[in-house]
Formats: structure tokens, C-alpha cells, sequence
């Protein structure tokens, strides 16, 4: 079966002059969202996307001309012919050409991106583990998601969706590192945007109970050892009456 994406009007031309993103300098870029597909002059590049119930189904890399699926088993149930989104991108690219005239390349307003970070599953110190840092609210895309490990750029590990839309036609991206938890080890996802005026370090460690002291250890056992004690003498106390009652009932007999 040939999926068939149409394209709908998302927003606007976008003409911006702005600054450091990436670590070099943006002039006068235009974006045109368009559903789900995306054409910028920026690159210039574009992204073409399949969703299903808001997540990624696949993508066409462009470059290569070729179906990327989000998980390789979606691929069994049906398929895309790349082509199509080469043609779509096409038009999209036309289409923002017009808007680009049409709207005297007015300049869009830059949305500020939210980011958080957490861990797939609860952190067990040694146990193999997902970072998640998903950053919400972006507008334009174009952005730049890198993580940092005690300070230091990390690589190894990492993996990012597309851009996924929104109703509001802003987007939002997913980035992706697996790592080993360490009580020494600290991590920052950091995001570059247009619309932060520095870079944005969103930090995560993992969260260790603290070991207790010496004298905290022997509190408890102590206070543990008492509450036992004091269970068996009321459970003794309970028996002794029990055999008390039992016997005066057993004396008076039937009257």
C-alpha cells in the first residue's frame, strides 16, 4: 500500500535575521511549514515525514532518496515510494517561494523552545539506561539538540527524531542518549534556537539516597530491635490471659 501525505498550509513564510545558532551567524532565512513537511531556504534543506497518533512513522532522507522508518518492522505492513516526497518538497519549495512575495517577507515572530530531561526507566546505578531531553514549542525548525557528559561533548550513544508538529504549528523534537548511570557522572542536554539569546543547558544526575551514617544505623536497629521486643511481651501478655479465661470459664461448668 502507497501512503499518500497532503500537503496542507501549516503557517506562513518566515524571514528572520538573527543570531548565533550553531556557532556561526543566521541571516534572512525563510521556512514554510506545511503540515508535517517542512521547506526551508536555510541549508536550504526540508523534512518530509509520515506521523500515525502524533508519533513518527518515517521519514525520507532526502539526500539519499530513500524511506527511513522510525522501526524497521513498520516497513513489513506497507511502504512509500521516496519519489513522492521529492516531488512534495518540490512544491513546498515553490509554494514558499510565493508566500516569500506574498507576505514582503515580513519576519515571523521566534517561539522560545522548552526543554526537559529525564530517564526512560528508574535510574539503578550500573544498569544500562535512556537520557530523553525533549524540547517543546519550536519555532522555526531549526535547531540544534548536543549533550554534554561532566562538561564534555557526547556522541557515542546518541539519536534524535524528526521534527513532530503540533496543532498550534510549532513542533517539537526528541533527542536520545543511552548511557551507564554513575553516581560521578552529570549530563546537559543543550539546545540552540533562534529564539534563546545563549545556548540552554538543561542539567540531569542522577539521584542517589544518601548512605546512612554509623550512629543513623544503629538508631534504627536499635528502635527496630525495641518494637520487636515490645511485640512479643504484648503477644505474651495476650496468651497469658487468653489461657487465664479459658480456664476460669472451664471451673464454673454448667449451670
Amino acid at each position: 500500500m502507497i501512503l499518500h501525505t497532503s500537503l496542507m498550509l501549516g503557517a506562513l513564510a518566515l524571514a528572520t535575521t538573527v543570531g548565533p545558532c550553531g556557532g556561526e551567524d543566521i541571516v534572512a532565512d525563510h521556512v514554510g511549514a506545511y503540515g508535517i513537511n517542512i521547506y526551508q531556504s536555510y541549508g536550504p534543506t526540508g523534512q518530509y515525514t509520515q506521523e500515525f497518533d502524533g508519533d513518527e512513522e518515517f521519514y525520507v532522507d532526502l539526500q539519499r532518496r530513500e524511506t527511513v522508518w522510525r522501526l524497521p518492522e513498520f516497513s513489513k505492513f506497507t511502504s512509500f515510494d521516496p519519489q513522492g516526497a521529492l516531488r512534495e518538497i518540490a512544491t513546498a519549495k515553490h509554494n514558499l517561494d510565493v508566500l516569500i512575495k506574498r507576505s514582503n517577507s515580513t519576519a515571523a515572530t521566534n517561539k522560545v523552545p522548552e526543554v526537559t530531561v529525564f530517564s526512560k526507566s528508574p535510574v539503578m546505578l550500573g544498569q544500562p539506561n535512556t537520557l530523553i531531553c525533549l524540547v517543546d514549542n519550536i519555532f522555526p525548525p531549526v535547531i540544534n539538540i548536543t549533550w554534554l557528559g561532566n562538561g564534555h561533548s557526547v556522541t557515542e550513544g546518541v539519536s534524535e527524531t524528526s521534527f513532530i508538529s503540533k496543532s498550534d504549528h510549532s513542533f517539537l523534537k526528541i533527542s536520545y542518549l543511552t548511557f551507564l548511570p554513575s553516581a560521578d557522572d552529570v549530563y546537559d542536554c543543550k539546545v540552540e534556537h533562534w529564539g534563546l539569546d545563549e545556548p540552554l543547558l538543561k542539567h540531569w544526575e542522577p539521584e542517589v539516597p544518601a548512605p546512612m551514617s554509623e550512629l543513623t544505623e544503629t538508631v534504627v536497629c536499635a528502635l527496630g530491635l525495641a518494637v520487636g521486643l515490645v511485640g512479643i511481651v504484648a503477644g505474651t501478655v495476650l496468651i497469658i490471659r487468653g489461657l487465664r479465661s479459658g480456664g476460669a470459664t472451664r471451673q464454673q461448668g454448667p449451670l
